[in-house]
């Protein structure tokens, strides 16, 4: 089983109101099992978060490369413009 720990939380009071209310509910046994989901969705949400973050990071290192190595176009907005018209137009089409 694995090892327990007392922590004290100290919380706001609309917060440790929802706390209480989802006990009185039903829908927890206790206040620990209702701070325990939250920092397991928590944890979740964080992982996704820094898993975003490694994506964006690889993608700045991939233009950072471009870049170095001249594989770099002009902005040319109305280019821009032009394809994202093209990809909708293709989108509405199959949709």
């Amino acid at each position: 089983m694995a090892e327990i720990e007392r922590l004290t939380v100290t919380l706001p009071a609309e917060m440790a109101a929802l706390v209480r209310g989802a006990v009185d509910e039903g829908n927890y046994a206790s206040s620990s099992e209702v701070i325990r989901e939250a920092l397991r969705d928590w944890k979740t949400k964080r992982a996704i978060q820094l898993h975003e973050l490694e994506g964006l990071k690889a993608d700045i290192d991939r233009g950072l490369t471009d870049l170095a190595e001249g594989r770099v176009q002009e902005f040319d907005p109305a280019r821009i413009i032009e394809r994202g018209r093209t990809l909708l137009a293709g989108r509405s089409r199959s949709a």
